[in-house]
């Protein structure tokens, strides 16, 4: 993986799973908070999935595109793109009402002294949207850090396990579920909740940010020792894939890989490929935040991505100083705190 148009190639190319499901999909597709990290690929997905499969769906684009040249790269690729602000009401109900929605917006990092805004976003606007869309399917983003810290061995919280969140981001993240569960049974509006945890792309990630850390000899804080991840362009296809699995009352998976990864083992690993010796604090707490992804590997197969080739990939982005976001995931967070 030597750059950004090979990297962009690989998250958007369809399996012929994926194009077997847009063969059988009806209707258009709307993304709302398409200008996040995931988005972007995920839309692009979309489209060569549904060209794929000889279809002629739309794929809209909806975001307040802040960032300089995602909304022209979107329509270069074929997404159609529509620039508002989804928490003003009146932008809102201009939105084309589509059979299919996959809503992604929400609030994570910077929510500690805004959490109003947190809040607004990840729990009064799901209701505003569910009203709009009462007559779509919706695959709703929502995560892992709904669920209370799972003891490592426990092979992770299932969707039956009971919701326990910590700190004000995870509490409006499960706000954000009972939202829009409400209006499934109200409207009987077929759904899916997308807890996903946690995606990796080479320019942003758990991987990422422990591989550099090796790299460039720092101390790599082991209290949080445990993880799950996803290569993106697996999750994208599975919430893509999504649409045709939703019900009402809504339906819950757990998105992720299917390992429980030690943080020591990882860093220990790139140790390895980069010649050096990794530098640890901390010795590992008994429990993390762990998912159990055996459903969603029943729907949708194993990862086609697999952990190895994710950190050899990794090891090959920082050797070439590829560009990253710049956005850490404070996976080593256990207070909530983001």
């Amino acid at each position: 993986m030597n750059s950004i148009e090979e990297l962009e190639k690989k998250l958007s190319t369809p399996s012929k799973a994926c194009i077997e499901d847009m063969k059988r999909m009806e209707g258009d597709i709307i993304i709302l908070g398409v200008g996040g990290k995931m988005g972007p690929s995920l839309a692009k997905l979309a489209v060569n999935a549904i060209r794929e499969a000889g279809n002629t769906n739309k794929v809209i684009g909806v975001s307040r595109f802040s960032e300089s040249g995602v909304r022209e790269d979107l329509e270069k690729h074929g997404v159609e793109t529509i620039a508002i602000d989804l928490l003003n009401d009146k932008e809102l109900a201009e939105l084309p009402k589509v059979k299919n929605v996959i809503y992604m917006a929400g609030k994570k990092f910077g929510t500690s002294g805004h959490e109003h805004f947190t809040w607004a976003m990840n729990a009064y606007l799901p209701g505003r949207v569910a009203e709009h869309h009462k007559n779509s399917r919706i695959v709703v983003f929502s995560s892992g850090n709904i669920y209370p810290f799972m003891p490592f061995g426990s092979g992770g919280a299932t969707e039956e396990t009971a919701p326990g969140p910590v700190g004000e981001y995870a509490q409006s993240c499960l706000g954000r579920e009972r939202i829009f569960q409400y209006f499934s049974h109200q409207y009987h509006i077929p759904m899916l909740i997308y807890r996903l945890n946690y995606a990796i792309d080479m320019r942003y990630g758990n991987l990422l940010e422990i591989a550099k850390m090796v790299n460039e000899e720092k101390s790599i804080d082991l209290t949080n020792g445990y993880m799950n991840v996803i290569w993106q362009g697996d999750a994208n296809e599975i919430a893509l894939r999504s649409l045709l699995h939703c019900e009402a009352p809504a339906k819950i998976l757990n998105v992720t890989g299917p390992e429980t990864i030690s943080i020591r083992w990882v860093a220990e690993e790139f140790g390895k490929m980069f010649g050096k010796t990794p530098r640890f604090v901390n010795e590992e707490a008994s429990n993390a935040l762990l998912n159990n992804a055996a459903l969603c590997n029943r729907l949708f197969g194993y990862p086609q991505v697999t952990l190895k080739e994710m950190m050899e990939m990794t090891y090959q982005w920082v050797i070439n100083e590829g560009e990253t976001f710049n956005k850490p995931t404070h996976f080593q967070e256990r207070s909530g705190k983001f």
